[in-house]
């Protein structure tokens, strides 16, 4: 390898960690006046943040625990965000079937209450327990847009169909969907426009403080560079506390947990388009929900996780215990052959001392160390919903080591592609298919749903599926690849069928394979360079 000459420009913030939250703060600081450089190890969004359940929510187990303002804060940031980008999020509705045998995980601070004022439920979750919640969810965010709780009678209904016949009452309620790892790239690309460095499959092998500022050696296609910074922004996740111990070695006492939530995928299970909220006897909780169009996701586990270098996967008795618990609830049993995809995710969560995985605090909790010289922000924690709300969290961290930092400007300002109405993503669909005839429905509802505004740009001129150059399959063309090289980072293509969409899911090992080659040769570059 070999050393490149230090970079003589000195950089605001360095960011360590290309995940949700590193793209948000990312974003945010550029947009108020930063230089802003950030460094993903490898493709944005390749961790946690492409591995989550997909929800924007508040969090309505978390209430459990008490914890009213992550909840409070999460519900009010779901109509913000739909506002922002209604092309990656949108409104769904949860329906919660309700039997008397439900129970409370053990240790949440509400089960330890009720079993001593009410020890003869022994553990159950009482109805009237699941009013006052939903009753503080619906109102706890101030809702403008979406749909308040109320109560279904299960049977002869579409919501009653698939479920068992014992479930004859059932809440519904209003969360939202997101498009995670979409979300990421989008914060990333408003970054870069706004002035930020975004580096990908950039690897931070060491930081340190040299009169007053932080050097940081990188590595990238086999050499090496020096840059330099004001201040270091530790947002790596999983490997937050490699960073902390190994990377910039800086002592503190903080530390992070570990937690894997595993999810199976399989083909569709029921026909209508709203989520299910099941709950187990074991006090867990599971969602079932409507999965890019022709799929059902099922998750999520919790459970810990020994090292961020350890690829998390969903194993055998995690997929099985996914299966058993829908199986509670559907009247139609799945089995290990209906699964078609499995992921896993590690939450990077706060070590906050707690007996379980699934008690660990969701909250973020942010850190500034200045010992020494040159400060370090080091972000714990954290959750999809409240990544905006941790971006401008982080910069009142930062703020006092730069007093011309411009004031917040995030909320409501629209991700690249989401400049149209929370409710038009109809309209939008039926535009683009006028625009291009050739566009099934659902290959305009994919495009609409990843590109917004955008989709026309990444089709450009075409007047026939031909004139967007080679088909990869399940819509997937030469030209939609070429943009997402051009325009969103991607290198490879588990980049673009995991990450920039799902394909991966329609797409078999060859035609995969197929991409990577066709990515990594020059007429990919050509087509890149077009664009």
């Amino acid at each position: 390898m070999t050393h490149q000459p230090k970079n003589s420009a000195v950089t605001d913030l360095f960011i360590i960690g290309g995940g949700i939250n590193g793209c948000g703060i990312a974003r945010d600081a550029a947009g108020r006046g930063l230089s802003v450089a950030l460094a993903e190890m490898n493709d944005l969004a390749s961790a946690t943040s492409s591995a989550s359940t997909k929800l924007f929510h508040g969090g309505l187990r978390y209430l459990e625990y008490w914890e009213v303002r992550l909840v409070r804060e999460a519900l009010i940031e779901r109509e913000t965000l739909l506002r922002a980008m209604p092309h990656i999020s949108w409104p769904l509705r949860f329906v919660l079937p309700y039997h008397k045998d439900m129970r409370f995980e053990g240790d949440t601070p509400t089960s330890k209450l009720l079993n001593i004022v009410m020890p003869w439920m022994k553990g159950r979750r009482p109805a009237w327990l699941i009013r006052v919640g939903l009753f503080l969810y619906d109102n706890l965010g101030g809702r403008k847009i979406l749909p308040g709780t109320k109560t279904l009678s299960l049977p002869g209904t579409p919501e009653g169909t698939p479920l068992e016949d014992r479930f004859l009452h059932a809440y519904e309620y209003s969360d939202c969907w997101i498009e995670d790892s979409r979300l990421v790239i989008l914060n990333a690309r408003d970054a870069q426009a706004r002035g930020a460095e975004i580096m990908v499959r950039t690897k931070v092998i060491s930081a340190q403080r040299v009169d007053d500022l932080w050097e940081i050696t990188l590595e990238r296609g086999g050499a090496r560079e020096v840059r330099r910074a004001r201040m270091l922004v530790n947002a790596a996740g999983p490997w937050v506390g490699d960073v902390i111990q190994q990377k910039v070695r800086v002592n503190s006492t903080e530390g992070v947990r570990l937690v894997r939530g595993s999810h199976i995928v399989t083909h569709r299970l029921y026909d209508h388009d709203k989520c299910y909220f099941f709950q187990g006897t074991d006090g867990r909780i599971i969602f079932a929900i409507p999965y890019e169009q022709d799929f059902t996701l099922i998750g999520t586990t919790d459970a810990e996780h020994d090292s961020p270098d350890k690829t998390p996967v969903c194993t055998p008795a995690e997929r099985d215990y996914l299966i058993a618990f829908a199986n509670d609830y559907f009247k139609q049993d799945i089995s290990v052959a209906d699964v078609v995809w499995t992921y896993s995710g590690v939450r990077p969560l706060y070590d906050d001392g707690a007996s379980s995985a699934t008690a660990a605090t969701r909250d973020y909790t942010l850190k500034v160390d200045a010992v020494g010289g040159a400060p370090i922000l080091n972000i714990f924690g954290g959750k999809i919903t409240t990544y905006r709300r941790l971006a401008e969290s982080a910069l009142d961290k930062i703020a006092p080591y730069f007093p011309d930092l411009r004031p917040e400007w995030t909320a409501g300002v629209a991700l690249p592609g989401g400049n149209f109405p929370h409710d038009g993503v109809p309209a939008l669909i039926a535009k683009l298919r006028a625009e291009y005839p050739f566009l099934t429905a659902f290959w305009a509802r994919r495009l609409v749903h990843a590109y917004g505004t955008e989709a026309a740009d990444v089709l450009g001129d075409a007047t026939s599926p031909a004139d967007l150059g080679l088909d990869f399959g399940a819509t997937l063309t030469a030209r939609e690849v070429g943009w997402l090289m051009a325009h969103e980072y991607a290198q490879r293509a588990d980049d673009v069928v995991w990450r920039r969409n799902k394909l991966g899911l329609r797409l078999d090992k060859g035609q995969i394979a197929a991409l990577d080659d066709w990515m990594q040769s020059g007429d990919a570059a050509l087509m890149k360079a077009g664009e």
